[in-house]
This record gives C-alpha cells, sequence and structure tokens, in this order.
C-alpha cells in the first residue's frame, strides 16, 4: 500500500476510534492533549500524523503504533514479503518505521524495523499500552535510549529489553542513521 493511501485509511480509522467512543473533537483533544484543529485536520486527511502525536493517540486509545497501522491494513497474512511490508515515514522527526510482522488478532508480539537519521530525537510522553515489553536490537548505527529516566547508547549487536511504564525517548547521536529491529510484546 502506497504512503498516501495510508495516510488516507489511517485518518479515516482515527476519526472511526472517537465516533466509537462517542466523543467529540474537544474531548479527544482534552485527553490527547493535541488541539482541536489538528484533530480536525488530522482526521480529514489533510495532515499526516507525526510519531509523536501518533502516539498520544495511541495511548488515548490504548493500541500499540503497530496494532492501529494494522488496522488500517487488510487481515494480515501469515508470511510477509519485503515489499508487502509496510512503510512509515515521520519526515519531521527523521523516522522511519517498516511493520516487519504485522500484529494480528491472538497474537501479542510483532516485529517492526526501526530508522533515525543523525539527530533524530524522538520523546514519547506516555506509552501506547502501560507496561508494554519492548527488545530494541541495534542492527547498524548507534541509538540512546531512556525509559524510566535512565539513557542507555546501544550500538550495532546491543539489545536492551524492558517494559515501558512512562516517558520513553529516542536519539540517534550520529554521526550515521541507526537502524533497529524492535520486538513489541502487549502485556
Amino acid at each position: 500500500m502506497r504512503g498516501d493511501e495510508l495516510d488516507v485509511r489511517l485518518a479515516d480509522r482515527l476519526a472511526g476510534l472517537r465516533v466509537e467512543r462517542g466523543w467529540s473533537l474537544d474531548e479527544l483533544a482534552g485527553r490527547a492533549g493535541i488541539s482541536r484543529s489538528t484533530l480536525s485536520r488530522l482526521e480529514r486527511g489533510e495532515i499526516s500524523p507525526t510519531a509523536a502525536l501518533l502516539n498520544k493517540l495511541c495511548a488515548v486509545y490504548e493500541r500499540t503504533m503497530s496494532r492501529l497501522l494494522a488496522e488500517v491494513e487488510s487481515e494480515p497474512p501469515q508470511l510477509v514479503r519485503a515489499p508487502a511490508q509496510a512503510v512509515w515515514r515521520d519526515e519531521e522527526s527523521g523516522f522511519v518505521r517498516r511493520s516487519v510482522s504485522p500484529p494480528h488478532p491472538g497474537l501479542r508480539g510483532e516485529l517492526v524495523e526501526g530508522m533515525l537519521r543523525p539527530g533524530a530525537d524522538i520523546a514519547y510522553d506516555v506509552p501506547p499500552v502501560a507496561g508494554l515489553e519492548q527488545h530494541i536490537w541495534v542492527l547498524e548505527g548507534a541509538v540512546e535510549i531512556t525509559s524510566a529516566g535512565r539513557a542507555h547508547v546501544l550500538r550495532a549487536g546491543d539489545c536492551l529489553r524492558f517494559r515501558v511504564w512512562g516517558p520513553a525517548r529516542f536519539h540517534c547521536p550520529g554521526p550515521e542513521p541507526v537502524r533497529y529491529a524492535l520486538f513489541v510484546v502487549l502485556p
């Protein structure tokens, strides 16, 4: 699926989630800490969400980002060939996310490839799902990950595993981009 098609389906799904809960744009704005006008433009497909904005919405809707993105795709196949893996880009933050093994109903784990350009710095205020388990394995480059107030610098081959209960931060100190595998397990 092309990126613009994914954005349109994502906008529709976000609007649907709000309607399913019976929330007004004002109520969602209060819950998510996002302006009403930004939410309105997002639901109409006029703008693409940043990683931080999408994370706030995932937290409000109690979904991982992968699960939300999978909901805008058709039923995921058991085998996902590389060209069919959904790729989402946040040009503003320099984050590229490939859903290698998308979430599936009845399964708790998923595999994601993440890439950050040098200098990229993404802060998440809250986890999309409290207690979410993450395993991050750096394939190339280096990344600094902060969770529970503790910073960890990982280089190629290093793996960090933790549960996300509060704010988290991903920073690529450079000088080259970082590419990592992220294994996410729902609690």
